[in-house]
């Protein structure tokens, strides 16, 4: 069989997403809506504050009577605003949020003053200002732009939403997601493993990845190397808007990932890409349902589904920025030249920045689990040193963080 010459790994992501529709939207109350990304730009519906607001406990008095003494006629609270109106030679006592009085008024903070009774003089010469207060709209006004389209909601954006008056709001339908893990070398039961055997981690592995950013995550197998098997698979899942599956996406005798897509109906889009780890990686389509055939090695599986798996799951779920983000940091150690294909290497993070774990053989685990970091490494780089910047791609949450 003629292999198809690796594509370059952006070209390669571009081309996976350039064709993903976004699933329908629904309407979801915005305090249970985390991770999920919006369908629609959110305006405000209302202005915060709505009216000006002291910024610090002491008292209010108007902007032109900034001697004293003043007499304390009255107070305003946070949801307890005075009703009534200023003098001269009279202040209010005021908290940090409550409304200032409707004329033009100035707060003397608390730690300046001198009080006796109701007779309130200056303690020092920092005298009523301005400064300390919250103008109405300062933080936005009604039809402002609060959040855009595509954005995730974490814990601040929902409370943003909420402040500018939406209970509820449009927001990407979450993909369903199946996974497949093949092999006859694999065990289900990690307690009971044959000598030849090993435990069957990498369908859990990608399970966990999916779950945040998935409706519902179901999986098949292990399923041996049985062409029938993996068909009949892959029919189990059908209703799945992506099928992950991990192991025999390369050409050995044994790999039977794309035989047994093609005699499933799926017509193959692209495979293999010029990434280390990772080369392999196949991309299929059937229907509305998009396949990932990932490698079998740990590693592998797991950089593959972070480059490309989590990528798709974002974007069909509304995502404006789907792919995972790079920080540039120090490089805490030192690597070799890059050959014919781009490299991510696994790191850790320290305090002089990214360091390279000292394995970084595609089926080593332990390496794997304690790293916090990919390094990215373009094709054909010069060696790197100690210090020197490069990108790096935060491994939790998705690396969208």
């Amino acid at each position: 069989m003629s292999l198809p010459q690796p594509i370059p790994l952006d070209e390669a992501q571009a081309r996976l997403l350039s064709g993903v529709v976004p699933l329908p939207p629904e309407e979801l109350p915005v305090a249970t809506a985390s991770r999920r990304y919006l369908a629609q730009d959110l305006a405000a519906r209302r202005t915060q504050p709505a009216a000006d607001l002291s910024a610090m406990d002491g008292y209010a008095m108007l902007a032109d009577d900034s001697v004293g003494p003043w007499q304390v006629v009255g107070e305003s609270a946070a949801g307890h605003p005075f009703t009534g109106n200023l003098a001269p030679g009279q202040a209010i006592r005021i908290s940090t949020g409550a409304h200032m009085p409707p004329e033009s008024c100035t707060v003397l903070l608390q730690e300046n003053v001198r009080r006796e009774g109701n007779r309130l003089e200056m303690a020092r010469d920092d005298g009523p200002t301005p400064r300390h207060i919250r103008r109405a709209g300062f933080d936005f006004s009604s039809g402002d732009i609060l959040l855009a389209k595509g954005v995730a909601m974490d814990p601040a954006r929902i409370a943003l939403a909420i402040s500018g008056g939406h209970g509820s709001a449009l927001f990407g339908r979450m993909p369903r997601v199946g996974v497949i893990d093949s092999g006859d070398e694999l065990a289900a039961d990690p307690v009971n493993v044959l000598p030849h055997q090993i435990p069957a981690s990498n369908g859990a592995m990608l399970a966990a990845m999916a779950v945040p950013f998935a409706a519902d995550v179901r999986r098949a197998g292990p399923i041996g190397d049985e062409l029938e098997a993996l068909v009949a698979a892959f029919e189990s899942l059908s209703d799945a808007d992506v099928i992950i599956t991990s192991g025999g996406a390369s050409v050995g005798d044994h790999d039977l990932m794309r035989p047994a897509l093609e005699a499933w109906g799926a017509d193959l889009d692209f495979w293999r890409i010029a990434m280390k780890p990772g080369k392999p990686l196949m991309v299929a389509r059937k229907g509305a349902t998009t396949v990932l055939g990932l490698p079998g090695n740990p590693v592998s599986s797991h950089v593959t589904a972070f480059l490309f798996a989590l990528p798709l799951l974002r974007a069909l779920a509304g995502a404006a920025r789907p792919l995972p983000r790079a920080i540039t940091l120090p490089l805490a150690g030192e690597l070799p030249e890059v050959g014919g294909r781009t490299e991510f290497v696994r790191a850790v993070l320290a305090d002089d920045g990214a360091r390279p774990v000292s394995q970084q053989d595609s089926s080593a685990q332990v390496a794997l689990s304690g790293a916090d970091a990919l390094i990215r490494r373009e094709i054909g780089a010069p060696a790197a040193r100690k210090g020197d910047l490069l990108p790096v791609y935060l491994l939790r949450n998705g690396g969208i963080a």
